[in-house]
């Protein structure tokens, strides 16, 4: 991350994480934190990756009830994952393969969580706006990834 100045969420998030390397307790707050910044959200949250069955699964999470499995590689979690690439999806509906966990989402934004080659998961957010997420919210995003990454231990 550069030097440039962040978010009052990223800098909230920060301040909330310092001093916290759990993951489960430092994925609730983050998705707590990111539900209650961003207009227009339905589901902010997480899926963490199972190695054993080449799976993400659900993780904590603000929003409706979720899909608790998704395979490697479907849906636009699974293809960000998969890729190691941010998937911004301006409209769900036109995403070959796309997994309706809840129908009243019709924009996503997935971002893959990878920690020194260890695979995390995934961070999930849905609005029920088409192309709710911009460029700058991604740039922001990424921002979070990165500062959340920071403050969780990894297994070898």
């Amino acid at each position: 991350m550069t030097q440039k100045t962040l978010s009052l969420m990223n800098q909230q998030l920060d301040a909330l994480l310092t001093g916290e390397t759990n993951l489960i307790a430092n994925m609730a707050n983050a998705s707590a934190l990111l539900k209650s910044s961003y207009a227009d959200v339905n589901w902010a949250g997480f899926y963490l990756y199972d190695q054993k069955g080449d799976e993400l699964v659900l993780g904590p999470f603000q929003g409706n009830v979720a899909c608790m499995h998704i395979a490697n590689g479907t849906g636009v979690c699974g293809t960000a994952f998969k890729a190691k690439k941010v998937q911004r999806i301006a409209n769900v509906h036109e995403f070959a393969g796309h997994i309706a966990c809840d129908t009243a989402s019709n924009s996503e934004i997935v971002l893959p969580l990878i920690k020194n080659e260890h695979k995390i998961g995934v961070l999930d957010i849905d609005s029920p706006l088409l192309d709710r997420f911009t460029e700058e919210n991604q740039q922001e995003l990424e921002d979070f990834a990165a500062i959340f990454l920071q403050h969780i231990d990894t297994v070898a």
